[in-house]
């Protein structure tokens, strides 16, 4: 009855798996995509994109109290456990910042799905300013800021210029609490698909990848490192706009080269908190100019 998930953070609800009756029954639509497996429990083939997008539909109803969830299947679809992690070490941040409330988070880059907005007010009831640089996106965010009635809690900004991550983002006015980032992994288009060949491989199908993505969800012109160097250059013009500055970073050999230029640009703190999913390790790195 329960899919493998395991070392999440505490709080992580997910922390047991996936109980498949119970998500049926808040999604139908996941039912067909169900079968027993030869260990007599119930599942779904992860490589199938289809019945991927169902499972995490199914989550957001059954647990975070969403109605509706519609975004174009070229787009990410993100595995809820993983981004409800994010969001439990964060809310860890700020508890020990002794950050006041009502917290407010920049989510920069929210993409279609809006997950972390979602996520967050669901949660903890956080307001949002998500971003984006593609339009497309954003609209299909609104659309699901609009069916989930959470116009009050989460507002939407496009990002203009795709060479900046702050810049025509940050406003005058604006004091959030903490920004939240999950960057572009891949350096080109080429360097995704050679990427998404290795993992169907892994995965021992030769079906389609079980992840979506449109250009700026997978890639960025330098990959990783290029984005986060950016986004830390441009925090440091802005170092009043957030309490805490934070990303995913998936390449450990990425942290150093941040750590080195946040102490470069005067940055008072620097943390790496790790997370563990399953067999993947990966860590937040947060930085602070306060």
């Amino acid at each position: 009855m329960t899919a493998n998930t395991k070392n999440f953070h505490p709080k992580n609800i997910h922390n047991t798996g996936y109980d498949f009756k119970v998500l049926v029954k808040a999604n139908p639509g996941l039912e067909p995509y169900i079968f027993t497996n030869t260990y007599d429990n119930l599942t779904v083939d992860f490589s199938d994109p289809k019945a991927v997008k169902e499972v995490n539909r199914a989550l957001l109803f059954a647990h975070y109290g969403l109605k509706r969830w519609e975004f174009p299947d070229e787009n990410l679809c993100p595995p809820i456990p993983g981004r409800v992690d994010y969001i439990h070490h964060l809310n860890d941040l700020i508890t020990d910042s002794k950050i006041s409330e009502p917290i407010s988070v920049l989510d920069i880059g929210t993409g279609a799905t809006c997950i972390y907005p979602l996520l967050g007010s669901a949660i903890y009831n956080w307001n949002f300013v998500g971003t984006d640089i593609e339009l497309d996106s954003l609209d299909a965010a609104q659309d699901i800021i609009d069916d989930n009635d959470l116009d009050a809690q989460i507002q939407l900004r496009q990002q203009f210029d795709e060479s900046h991550v702050l810049k025509g983002i940050i406003e005058p006015e604006d004091a959030f609490s903490i920004s939240m980032c999950n960057p572009p992994f891949f350096k080109s288009e080429e360097e995704a698909r050679g990427a998404n060949r290795r993992k169907t491989r892994n995965l021992g199908t030769n079906a389609v990848r079980n992840f979506s993505g449109n250009n700026n969800e997978l890639w960025y012109i330098g990959g990783e490192k290029a984005f986060l160097h950016t986004y830390l250059y441009e925090s440091s013009l802005y170092p009043k706009a957030c309490k805490w500055f934070t990303s995913l970073v998936s390449k450990k050999e990425n942290v150093e080269s941040l750590q080195a230029s946040a102490t470069k640009l005067k940055a008072s703190q620097f943390k790496v908190i790790p997370m563990h999913q399953g067999n993947k390790v990966t860590r937040i790195v947060a930085w602070s100019f306060s």
